[in-house]
């Protein structure tokens, strides 16, 4: 077959490219054979197209030689050439700022160990949802269903692990999960997983997630290596994970890992996490490539509206000086109990503790000062009531809600207060306790101790007068 001839009947940018097939599903060398005048221009005269690793352009070579290595596109190669299967694939590797639409075509003209097919690529900076839904029946019925199950959800959690079951069972996978990262504060979670019932009897080990599992899960960037995925089919395919990380090699080895699917969940630039499937279904990778694809651009939606919900609703419960709850939602808890007339109520714990002194730090030393103070105070307060509710009432004053406690357990919990407050330079707090025996008298037990740490305030500035507010 006259290749060039073949190719140049191509408008859009086309080449052909052999794959040398080793057999058992193998390959060795990938090479682009021949190109068109679109393809060529792309390489050698077109500055707004991805930057080649070579601007010159010369049939049959190493495909390396004008790419980085990508192991996504080897077997999209590898598919259509060896195994004869059409390819379409719509993906935004990391390291292109560029959206690919890329088609590809076997040819029947084989030679040898020679295999051929069409490589057909349409690039843009921005993504076509259009291009997206180009997908088969099966890929889009899978994506459709999560879809559906993410946007009906009340209860987010949950319906991630009922997602996270439909990929597994997609996958054909032993194990699947989704990663969480928070690069920010060098953190990950685990937001959901599902193990197969086999794989949980041999080989799954309940403690695999550390506590230092970001220092792991941190390299998978660099072992993607700016593609959009890494798809590791085999023993002898993760043997890149050995080049570049040894440590979660050897980790995947003792868990008897046999294959890899990785894809990393972005919105925008921003990486949210990654998602991963061991000991899939080879025959089945292409479909899962595609279904993933298509999936996680989904999922990154979702979880980042999660977590930027998440988020609204800290900043509108959570005081951000201190780190405990806001005056707001004191508010809202407070009200709650009031009104909740079920049987069985416990008893309501107040303790109020509001800073003494604040005044007279903030006059002399001005209110970074003062605001300091404010948080070595909370601080002390998260330290004695490490389970409980802990409020900021007001600007130096601090309310703590317990329920089903005694008379005698707060007195103590006045003296670790004093004692530790004692301990520090500057914080000295007034405290007033009572307790309710009916949570729904929630007020009563507040506006008693308010009163009883008035009186201990009025002590404290007997004791100091000098110290008094003016």
């Amino acid at each position: 077959m006259d290749f060039q001839k073949f190719v140049d009947g191509f408008q859009t940018m086309t080449c052909i490219m052999s794959v040398e097939n080793l057999g058992n599903g193998k390959y060795g060398e990938i090479r682009i054979v021949a190109g068109n005048k679109a393809y060529i221009d792309s390489i050698e005269n077109m500055p707004d197209m991805p930057a080649a690793l070579s601007k010159k352009f010369v049939p049959n070579s190493l495909y390396q030689n004008y790419f980085p290595h990508d192991t996504n596109f080897e077997y999209f190669c590898y598919s259509s050439a060896v195994l004869k299967k059409p390819q379409h694939s719509y993906v935004h590797p990391e390291r292109f700022d560029f959206w690919f639409n890329l088609f590809s075509l076997p040819l029947d003209a084989d030679d040898g160990k020679l295999c051929y097919c069409t490589y057909t690529q349409e690039i843009t900076h921005e993504s076509e949802t259009s291009k997206m839904t180009n997908v088969s029946h099966d890929t889009a019925a899978e994506v459709l269903s999560t879809c559906i199950k993410l946007r009906g959800t009340t209860d987010f959690k949950t319906t991630m692990r009922e997602v996270i079951k439909d990929i597994r069972n997609i996958c054909g996978a032993a194990y699947c999960a989704i990663l969480n990262m928070d690069v920010m504060s060098s953190k990950c979670s685990l937001l959901c997983e599902d193990v197969s019932d086999e794989f949980r009897k041999t080989n799954y080990k309940e403690d695999w997630f550390t506590d230092d599992f970001y220092n792991i899960a941190v390299t998978w960037d660099e072992v993607i290596g700016g593609s959009n995925c890494i798809i590791l089919k085999s023993r002898d395919d993760m043997e890149i994970i050995k080049e570049k990380n040894p440590i979660w090699y050897n980790s995947l080895i003792s868990s008897n890992i046999n294959s890899i699917v990785l894809f990393p969940l972005k919105a925008g630039y921003e990486l949210l996490g990654y998602i991963w499937a061991t000991n899939f279904d080879t025959e089945k990778t292409m479909h899962i490539k595609e279904t993933l694809e298509l999936t996680t651009f989904f999922l990154a939606s979702e979880i980042s509206s999660y977590q930027m919900f998440d988020r609204f609703r800290i900043l509108s419960t959570v005081d951000l000086l201190t780190g405990v709850l806001n005056r707001n939602e004191m508010n809202n808890r407070v009200m709650q109990l009031s009104l909740d007339d079920r049987p069985g109520r416990k008893n309501i714990g107040i303790v109020f503790a509001d800073l003494n002194g604040l005044k007279r730090m903030n006059d002399a030393h001005g209110h970074s000062a003062g605001d300091k103070l404010i948080r070595d105070a909370a601080k002390i307060l998260k330290e004695i009531f490490p389970s409980n509710e802990i409020y900021r009432a007001g600007g130096d004053e601090f309310m703590i809600l317990m329920r089903d406690v005694k008379l005698s357990q707060l007195e103590d919990y006045v003296r670790q207060i004093k004692e530790k407050a004692d301990a520090t330079e500057n914080v000295s707090f007034a405290v007033g306790v009572c307790v309710e025996e009916d949570s729904q008298n929630v007020y009563d037990a507040m506006k008693t101790a308010d009163v009883n740490m008035y009186e201990d305030k009025n002590l404290y500035y007997q004791k100091y007068p000098e110290l008094k507010r003016s």
